[in-house]
């Protein structure tokens, strides 16, 4: 009886079982996602992430011990060189398993099997939702910093500055139309001479002679 015996063997004999998981496990890590049978995947999901775990840790020790698993140097070497810097901090969890549906002939249930960090769809949506902000309905909300709010539209801007500089403008005007009034108003009148009239007062009118 294969009581709590969790291997699952895949019908297969032990050496051709780790060749296969050896060689599944060199393509996943150079290609970063492999399309494989939903069973072999969870298998190899048990066998490559204690490998990624060791990449951590870059001594030739850990490279001797990754490679007695793979025997494979590209492999080895893009494991300790692109994959581990970018699982540095992940504690676990390095790969993701995406169901396919099933195949056509045998019914086999297939799947996508993929680093987890490589997937920049998925990357992507995390980091923008770990960057937004929940929103609340409440109209006193803490008024946010000047570098957080929208900038203005350049159109906005410019028909807000037009009247203000019309208003600038008129502003001169008026002040030297006012001084102008105030100049008249104190300015004296100026009494004409009636030199004209004087002239024609004192002038005797001549009268002709009789001849």
């Amino acid at each position: 009886m294969r009581h709590n015996k969790k291997i699952n063997h895949l019908g297969r004999q032990s050496s051709h079982r780790k060749a296969m998981m050896a060689n599944m496990a060199t393509s996943l890590i150079i290609h970063k996602r492999i399309k494989t049978t939903l069973a072999k995947a969870k298998a190899l999901r048990t066998y490559v992430e204690p490998l990624i775990t060791k990449s951590k840790e870059d001594t030739t020790h850990q490279r001797r011990m990754v490679f007695s698993y793979l025997k494979n140097k590209e492999a080895v070497t893009e494991l300790f060189r692109e994959i581990a810097p970018k699982i540095a901090d992940r504690p676990g969890g390095y790969t993701r398993i995406l169901k396919l549906g099933f195949r056509q002939g045998d019914a086999a249930e297939m799947c996508f099997i993929e680093l987890v960090d490589f997937n920049e769809t998925y990357t992507s949506d995390t980091k923008a939702a770990a960057t937004k902000k929940p929103r609340t309905r409440r109209a006193g909300g803490v008024a946010k910093p000047a570098a957080e709010r929208p900038a203005a539209k350049p159109a906005d801007t410019a028909a807000e500055q037009a009247p203000v500089a019309e208003a600038k403008e008129a502003k001169p005007a008026k002040a030297a139309k006012a001084k102008a009034e105030a100049v008249a108003v104190e300015a004296p009148p100026v009494a004409e001479e009636p030199v004209a009239e004087a002239a024609a007062v004192e002038a005797p009118v001549e009268e002709p002679k009789a001849e």
